[in-house]
């Protein structure tokens, strides 16, 4: 059991370059990690979405990277402001009463970055407000590993969890569901 005053939402996002403004968002996941009753950490409910880029520069490394066709979310994505504010209500229905919302992610700055930038971009509150929790940070303190040595492949033989499945690997909901088990297995160390 872990006390916590936290709705965790562990958060991955794909893009097509390194950084916000210059590069977009083009995908985001997003898997709540609750307490139950008992205060046992459960996976919940999961988000998805594909936007439709705005940023004046495309990385190509970033989209063989990320296996979207930028073409096909110009065309399809939803409009940013439109995911934001899909992601902020589904962000409020999961969270559990007497806790608060928290940004997780692994490498948290980089997946915090595009997000919160978006949210400023759209003059929208972010629901996670200015906080991010790093798993890989995290488990630099909880299992003494070096931060060269927090990749989810070494976390995910440290933590005893299933490989990763490379052929969903880099989807963003699939990403935060994975991020989800490390962050669990992290808090219950």
């Amino acid at each position: 059991m872990v006390e916590t005053r936290a709705t965790y939402f562990c958060i991955d996002i794909e893009c097509s370059g390194p950084v916000p403004a210059l590069y977009d968002m083009i995908s985001l996941g997003a898997v709540a990690v609750v307490p139950d009753d008992a205060g046992t950490l459960q996976l919940g409910e999961t988000f998805y979405v594909e936007l439709r880029p705005e940023g004046p520069r495309v990385d190509a490394g970033a989209m063989k990277v990320n296996g979207l066709d930028i073409e096909a979310l110009r065309r399809d994505g939803l409009p940013r402001r439109e995911a934001l504010l899909r992601l902020a209500e589904w962000t409020r229905a999961q969270v559990r009463p007497g806790t608060k919302p928290v940004f997780v992610g692994h490498n948290a700055p980089f997946d915090w970055s595009f997000v919160s930038w978006c949210y400023a971009a759209e003059e929208l509150p972010n629901p996670f407000g200015y906080k991010a929790l790093d798993t890989k940070a995290l488990a630099t303190g909880k299992l003494g590993v070096h931060w060269f040595d927090s990749s989810k492949e070494v976390l995910a033989e440290r933590l005893s969890l299933p490989a990763e499945d490379l052929t969903q690997k880099h989807r963003a909901d699939y990403d935060a569901h994975y991020q989800a088990l490390i962050l669990v297995k992290l808090l219950e160390a």
